[in-house]
């Protein structure tokens, strides 16, 4: 059924509802989904807002449709999310994925981005500043600085971020979605901060992204700065 309260559109909701359901692994790759009249009844939606859920599934890698079965359990998107823009959590999996909040969201100041060029609006506006470690199978892989402009986004700096996807929490609580991007690689290795977060020695080599993530709002980006520690996964996706 149609969630109280929810501001979003009625396909974005059993969107979510299904993406859920995917991720989750209630479904998994193979299965069928229920067919759309099932949906329609299960959740109180109608036809075409099923059909324009589904066709979302369908374009994000989620679901194949095949003529006479319906739709069918793709799995999850491929790579690891950091070279691809999937999103972290929602390319490993949030099992295997433990995130805890280096420096919690507040309200700073900045002139530049990670070597990106802001706009006078951004500086104009400030931006909302943390920091996050991110553990696969207990063993830290990411540290992430992520600066995000501060425009309209309420009660930002009051959520919870452990263990949470950053681009859900900007879909689902702001309706931003990201749509594409661009990213610098660079070869470093691991200063005393990283050393200590990694679990490191000194000069262990570390790969760095500065990113600037396009979304579906006019002007609004999503900076970050991510270390990767790649000695036990490799970093590879799709754009």
């Amino acid at each position: 059924m149609i969630q109280e309260g929810s501001t979003l559109p009625p396909h974005k909701q059993i969107y979510e509802i299904l993406r859920q359901h995917i991720t989750e692994g209630i479904y998994k790759e193979g299965d069928l989904l229920p067919s759309e009249n099932e949906l329609t009844i299960t959740h109180g939606f109608t036809r075409p807002t099923i059909r324009k859920a589904l066709a979302r599934l369908q374009n994000e890698g989620y679901i194949v449709k095949q003529q006479g079965k319906g739709s069918i359990i793709k799995g999850m998107p491929k790579g690891i999310g950091i070279l691809s823009l999937s999103g972290t959590t929602s390319a490993v999996g949030q099992d295997n994925l433990e995130t805890r909040i280096i420096v919690p969201p507040e309200i700073k100041t900045w002139e530049e981005a990670f070597t990106y060029p802001l706009t006078q609006v951004e500086k104009e506006v400030g931006c909302i500043y943390f920091e996050r470690l991110r553990l696969m199978n207990g063993k830290p892989v990411f540290y992430d600085i992520t600066m995000l402009p501060n425009i309209n986004l309420t009660r930002f700096t009051r959520r919870a971020l452990e263990n949470k996807s950053l681009f859900d929490i900007l879909r689902k609580n702001y309706q931003i979605e990201v749509t594409g991007g661009e990213q610098k690689i660079l070869a470093t290795t691991a200063g005393e901060q990283l050393q200590q977060h990694f679990q490191v020695g000194q000069n262990h080599p570390i790969v760095q992204l500065n990113r600037k993530i396009e979304t579906n709002r006019y002007g609004f980006y999503i900076y970050s700065q991510v270390f990767c520690n790649t000695a036990e996964y490799a970093l590879y996706g799709i754009f």
